[in-house]
């Protein structure tokens, strides 16, 4: 299984509507991640520092491609927009993916 990790900024004094915004996050969106196959998927902060992780359970191109061609993430990354920054890849439409320095299993 491909794992995937990303990160963005919150905008300041815009963690805890980023908490909630997550919280409640939409249905639709959850039904999406799932059927490009991602799965264990968590979001971590350190001050203004997002990183997230995930895992990929089609494959990360798959996974990158189902979500830069998805109305609903469209959706997402515009109702987000107001309280995080996320410089997307312009070659796959998805968050830049981070490259692995280091696994442990």
């Amino acid at each position: 299984m491909e794992r995937y990790a990303w990160k963005a900024i919150v905008h300041d004094g815009k963690l805890i509507e980023y908490k909630k915004r997550h919280d409640e996050i939409w249905p639709e969106m959850k039904a999406l991640l799932k059927s490009a196959g991602i799965c264990n998927y968590s979001i971590w902060n350190v001050g203004n520092e997002l990183f997230g992780y995930y895992e990929c359970e089609k494959g990360a191109d798959y996974a990158a491609k189902v979500q830069s061609e998805s109305p609903i993430v469209d959706r997402w990354n515009e109702y987000m927009k107001d309280v995080m920054t996320m410089e997307m890849d312009t070659e796959t439409g998805a968050q830049p993916q981070l490259k692995e320095m280091f696994y442990f299993k």
